[in-house]
């Protein structure tokens, strides 16, 4: 069949049209971008996320230079145009994509998202303490919590563990919603005992790890001798007020994740250190503004054989469905990485998702951390071994299949955390 001169234009237009969209023959559109740190060379690797398979591929000029030194955590403002790097500091001292502006000792470099999902830098800022390890922002997406595993104030010995002086702080600053700009946010509650001047930052337990936000509270996981979690009420300027409910032991042995869903808290525990144990996760409800943490009714729950060494957890969007990153096995014939997958019951508590032999669920080596797309069909881990696995999330029952075209794609050396973000406002 021969095409009109205008039929011939009509079908160049869609083409093009298509092409612009990121749309395929054999996928879908661009539903978002993904963002992999990767520490071996101080890197940021970008992907596109299509929607029809759930395939990533890479953004151009990916990967670009982490800005700093030992890349930890990532933050994506609301609306997508910004993005912050949290870099540990102490590190390598180069990268193989480009010069670190902010140096080796720690840091926060922000990037501009560009069109492709194309990252920028833009500049550096400075958190409060040293050792930058995590970030949030809050549900107004208008502060960003950066959390320093030592404060500035602080006396660590050089485990920096179980010393009553040694602590840690939050570093809050204001985003500013046009060009990304941070601006520190003083502590009008504490002054300094020497100079009489208000804190610059917000103290919190000792050696802490990892901190989630579950409405006007934030949690913050330390890693003291009893696991304790350490909170904190967020006032709407930015202001991080401690409650009548102070520190809160977690009940768990090595703590090694907290994050939040809905109106709960999860923390995973690995077990006793150096045994390949399977862990468990431990459930709690917040208690509204005194920001308490109540133990669910049955209390923890035990993972799923043959997974150990839970790492990370994640709630899906819909909050029907809790997924753990598991970092080994006790299979020894048969060692491999994992996610175990829960689903909540009628009562709120934990129960694995039926789906024998297949949960849990293979992923990469050594998964770090994981995350949902912003269309709500796929789960991605970022693993150690430099990659990222990817998995079809199946919403009526919560199941995990392989994506279609592919499930492991190629990422930076020694992959740390993964953050995504769909259309940029």
């Amino acid at each position: 069949m021969k095409l009109s001169r205008i039929g011939r234009v009509s079908m160049a237009l869609v083409v093009s049209v298509a092409m612009g969209l990121g749309m395929t023959a054999c996928g879908g559109g661009t539903i978002g971008f993904m963002w992999v740190l990767g520490t071996q060379y101080n890197q940021i690797a970008g992907f596109k996320i299509d929607d029809f398979t759930g395939n990533l591929t890479q953004i151009p000029h990916s990967p670009v230079s982490s800005g700093g030194s030992n890349p930890v955590a990532l933050v994506v403002k609301p609306g997508g145009r910004y993005v912050y790097v949290i870099n540990k500091g102490g590190g390598a001292a180069t990268s193989a994509s480009g010069a670190l502006p902010c140096g080796t000792t720690g840091g926060i470099a922000e990037f501009g998202v560009g069109g492709q999902g194309v990252l920028t830098f833009q500049q550096c800022f400075q958190s409060q303490g040293s050792t930058p390890v995590w970030a949030a922002h809050d549900s107004t997406g208008n502060f960003l919590y950066v959390l320093d595993q030592i404060a500035p104030s602080a006396n660590c010995d050089v485990n920096h563990i179980n010393t009553a002086s040694c602590y840690g702080d939050i570093t809050v600053f204001s985003m500013d919603p046009s060009t990304g700009r941070l601006t520190l946010v003083l502590n009008q509650q504490i002054k300094d005992p020497v100079t009489g001047l208000q804190l610059t930052y917000f103290p919190v337990g000792q050696f802490p790890k990892m901190m989630a936000l579950a409405g006007s509270c934030v949690f913050t996981l330390d890693s003291d001798a009893n696991q304790t979690v350490f909170p904190y009420a967020a006032g709407g300027n930015g202001q991080l007020t401690q409650t009548a409910n102070s520190i809160v032991n977690s009940g768990a042995t090595r703590a090694t994740s907290i994050i939040a869903g809905g109106t709960s808290v999860y923390i995973t525990d690995a077990g006793p250190a150096n045994t390949n144990s399977p862990g468990q996760i431990l459930p709690f409800t917040v208690g509204g503004t005194s920001c308490s943490l109540n133990t669910v009714t049955g209390g923890a729950t035990q993972n799923l054989s043959p997974a150990a060494n839970p790492v990370y957890a994640l709630v899906d969007s819909k909050s029907k469905y809790l997924y753990v990153a598991n970092q080994s096995t006790t299979n020894t014939t048969n060692p491999n990485s994992s996610i175990s997958a829960f689903f909540f019951n009628a009562n709120g508590q934990l129960q694995g998702i039926p789906d024998p032999p297949n949960n849990p669920y293979p992923v990469g080596a050594g998964p770090v951390c994981m995350v949902e797309d912003p269309s709500n069909q796929y789960l991605y881990t970022s693993n150690g071994d430099g990659t990222v696995t990817g998995k079809v999330l199946f919403a009526p029952s919560g199941q995990l299949s392989n994506l279609s075209r592919g499930s492991t794609f190629t990422a930076v050396g020694q992959a740390t955390c993964l953050a995504v973000s769909g259309n940029v406002d």
